[in-house]
């Protein structure tokens, strides 16, 4: 048998909780000590309190300094130390009176009293008591008795109040009115069982680990959805932010290299005006305003075969023949992809500004670019190159509600025999010198 701790450690651990169930096991546990001690040749304990009940690996109690009393009466106690005050908190008034006394029956059911108040409030005997009129105060108050004599206050719980009864019961002012422990015993005994705890703490435990494991594979399985739930949730929200391929490398611990695309066609726009339309809106306005509109983008572009890479501010960069490459194709997804975009502009309201209509800027280009991951704490899938640059230019020389590209694209475009295309002539593009650029006005048959 191993001893763990004392009562009065466990009781002041909150780190550890107490149910009903704990609590009446410990109860009990000192009542049929202290029961089996009166019955025995000793005939009384002298110094019960929360520091003399210690508690063994199973969570039961042991009563320890039993007979101690008599070795006291050849020691010389400082009674005005602050230890012996402290004592003294469990001992009966009677023997508080009478110094002479070194314990009794009477005295012992007192003192349990006393840890029964420990025990329910999880607090030190006289508490609240001792913080105001302090040790001497409160042992004063005991010892000069009293109608009503004086005693812990203590907020008890409603499903603890039986119990309640029983602890005043304990410390009552008359030694003959307070109960023998065989009774207390039988009275905890019966609170019990109307809290379906009968029986020792640790055979409790051990019915609990039965029922648990009766039902752990029905809690595993339920866990296990929710786990599966829980996982789906995030590599959807890790898809959205990384490309599937590239994400799923990532979660294996691989690491993702670079990668060269002979051929992408990159999507550029920006919204015309919107320095003005922010001026005439709180900050919280354009938040809104701008996730109503990535939201009908992100919507619209689900439809074709592109990866949006990125949004700063109110600019929307989007790619088609990567991460997965797609032929020639990207160059068509895009331009179906920008067509479907300026229509959706067209019927979009803002919120707050009702009357004001957004005016989209869409610029395209085609060619080479390198893809890869940049970071680690917040990874970001980036395209580098000069295709990118050139794609930007064409959204920032392009007009309003207009899709502006490059000859690349174009050249692309034509091959498909479906895009109305117009040449725009040859443009100054800044950084780039003259350009022959584009118009994309629709498509001419599906």
């Amino acid at each position: 048998m191993l001893i763990s701790e004392g009562l009065q450690d466990l009781l002041g651990n909150t780190r550890l909780p107490l149910d009903t169930h704990f609590k009446f096991s410990l109860s009990i546990d000192i009542a049929q000590g202290m029961a089996f001690l009166h019955n025995s040749s000793i005939h009384f304990h002298g110094r019960l309190n929360s520091a003399t009940c210690l508690i063994d690996n199973r969570f039961s109690v042991k009563l320890t300094d039993v007979g101690v009393p008599c070795i006291f009466d050849n020691i010389v106690v400082d009674k005005q130390s602050q230890e012996y005050k402290l004592e003294c908190l469990w001992k009966s008034p009677e023997e508080l009176r009478d110094h002479t006394k070194t314990g009794s029956q009477h005295g012992d059911v007192y003192s349990f009293g006393i840890i029964l108040q420990e025990i329910i409030t999880r607090e030190a005997p006289f508490f609240e008591e001792t913080d105001t009129i302090g040790v001497d105060g409160v042992l004063h108050k005991v010892k000069r008795g009293g109608v009503p004599a004086f005693r812990p206050k203590v907020a008890v719980p409603d499903n603890l109040r039986d119990l309640s009864i029983l602890m005043e019961t304990c410390w009552d002012e008359d030694p003959g009115r307070r109960p023998q422990f065989h009774s207390i015993r039988k009275a905890l005994k019966t609170l019990a069982a109307r809290f379906g705890a009968s029986g020792s703490l640790m055979d409790s435990l051990l019915r609990r680990m039965e029922q648990y494991a009766n039902n752990l594979e029905k809690l595993v399985d339920e866990k296990t959805v929710e786990l599966q739930e829980e996982k789906k949730k995030s590599e959807e929200l890790l898809y959205q932010i990384l490309p599937r391929s590239v994400a799923n490398s990532l979660r294996q611990g691989f690491k993702v290299d670079p990668e060269d695309f002979e051929n992408v066609t990159i999507y550029f726009s920006d919204i015309c005006g919107f320095t003005t339309i922010s001026a005439m809106s709180t900050p919280f306005q354009v938040v809104d305003l701008l996730n109503d509109l990535y939201t009908c983008f992100d919507a619209v572009i689900d439809r074709f075969d592109v990866y949006k890479v990125e949004t700063i501010g109110d600019a929307y960069m989007v790619v088609s023949g990567l991460p997965q490459k797609n032929g020639n194709r990207h160059a068509s997804e895009i331009a179906r992809m920008s067509l479907a975009l300026l229509k959706e502009i067209d019927t979009f309201k803002i919120r707050h500004l009702p009357n004001e209509r957004l005016l989209l800027r869409i610029g395209l280009h085609s060619g080479p670019v390198v893809a890869g991951v940049v970071g680690l704490k917040m990874p970001r899938y980036c395209l580098f190159g000069d295709t990118v640059n050139t794609a930007s230019r064409m959204e920032s020389h392009g007009e309003e509600l207009k899709i502006h590209m490059s000859g690349s694209t174009a050249q692309l475009l034509q091959r498909f025999e479906i895009f109305n295309l117009k040449s725009r002539g040859c443009v100054e593009i800044k950084g780039k010198g003259l350009m022959e650029t584009y118009w994309l006005l629709g498509v001419t048959k599906v």
